[in-house]
């Protein structure tokens, strides 16, 4: 796995100020505003996440990452779940946008709902605020999650509500098992590696390498009840924490053949 050195080569610094920023501004204004005027008159959502898609893999090229999906069979193993995934990136984002090849929505932190066009399109397209400072709105969060759920829509979590500030997991919310057991829908967890790399947090120069989104076993919940919501969060936390340190060995091996994103 390639590791980003401390610090990058002053190329990558020019290269993310002069080229890679710019560019990613410019294809979020336009998918923005794109999908502002689609949301007028596209109630299901259907195409303005097709435009969704289309900046996270603008986003993605721009950035120089390779992403790969590994056990990418498992993502259309059922027809709603929760994806829970460690949160290591900005970038993150955009990786799971351009890997998963279905319509979904996400439980974000309610701050990026004021951003410029990012939160233009979270605001239309039916995106999930949580304000996790607030446990009223925090509890109204969820209830619509579980409905999103019940409607038969897939829900993209972060549990560990933020970046992580060093590489490794930190500690997981509750959210994501509250609202799998809840909606009695799988858990299914989710190994993003090589994303800090390509962009940690407290930098804005991408340093480009492989980056890998790995599909683990669906946790079933059906008979759960929300008792059990800290097992759970537990279980999924594991289930991580196990993809990752093989996924890494993989990476520098070269053993296996990924699937390729488009």
């Amino acid at each position: 796995m390639r590791r980003r050195p401390n610090p990058i080569p002053r190329l990558y610094r020019w290269c993310s100020n002069i080229v890679q920023a710019p560019a990613i501004f410019l294809a979020t204004g336009g998918c923005g505003s794109l999908a502002l005027l689609v949301s007028l008159f596209d109630k299901s959502g259907r195409a303005q996440h097709r435009i969704a898609q289309a900046w996270a893999r603008a986003c993605v090229w721009i950035s120089g990452a390779r992403v790969t999906v590994r056990s990418a069979e498992r993502l259309a193993a059922h027809p709603a779940a929760v994806y829970a995934a460690n949160h290591t990136s900005y970038m993150d984002t955009p990786v799971v946008f351009a890997a998963l090849p279905f319509q979904f929505r996400i439980l974000a932190k309610k701050g990026l709902w004021s951003w410029a066009f990012i939160g233009w399109y979270l605001n239309r397209s039916g995106q999930i605020p949580i304000d996790t400072e607030n446990t009223h709105a925090t509890l109204s969060s969820l209830g619509a999650g579980v409905r999103t759920l019940r409607a038969g829509m897939p829900l993209f979590v972060f549990p560990e509500g933020g970046r992580t500030p060093n590489g490794e997991l930190q500690p997981f919310l509750a959210g994501a098992a509250y609202l799998a057991i809840r909606a009695q829908v799988p858990l299914v967890p989710i190994a993003l590696e090589g994303v800090y790399d390509l962009l940690p947090i407290h930098t804005h120069h991408f340093y480009p390498g492989p980056v890998t989104l790995c599909v683990g076993e669906p946790i079933a919940t059906k008979g759960m009840t929300v008792r059990q919501t800290e097992e759970l969060t537990a279980r999924v936390k594991t289930a991580i924490e196990a993809m990752l340190e093989p996924e890494r060995a993989r990476a520098t091996a070269g053993k296996e053949t990924p699937t390729p994103v488009p």
